[in-house]
């Protein structure tokens, strides 16, 4: 059994795209409390009228892997613990989990298309 007190460390870089859109998003390590919200934010900047989010996570020693995918706006995206909604008013698609666990310690990314 896990305390709430243990800490998990989230390590959170920054993804661009080339072709003048672009992604921002929470930036450096990060620690949560076991147990506690987490929010990872992610907005973007694109002429595209039909803009497609992703959120990859890649764990120690493993490839990156698709989390959540953002294709159609206001509607909630949900995997494994995780929710998405892709907001076109505000350019955003935040990443959140209502209780991180240690399991959870990895790189995050958010990914624009």
């Amino acid at each position: 059994m896990h305390s709430a007190t243990h800490s998990v460390l989230l390590i959170i870089l920054i993804f661009r795209r080339t072709s003048g859109d672009s992604v921002n998003q929470t930036e450096g390590p990060m620690t949560v409390s076991e147990g506690a919200l987490l929010t990872l934010n992610c907005t973007y900047q694109t002429a595209s009228l039909v803009p497609y989010l992703f959120w990859y996570v890649q764990h120690l020693n493993k490839a990156p892997k698709l989390l959540l995918k953002g294709l159609t706006a206001d509607k909630k995206e949900e995997h494994e613990g995780f929710q998405a909604t892709l907001v076109k008013s505000d350019s955003s698609f935040h990443l959140q989990k209502q209780a991180v666990q240690a399991s959870d310690s990895a790189v995050y990314y958010c990914a624009l298309s």
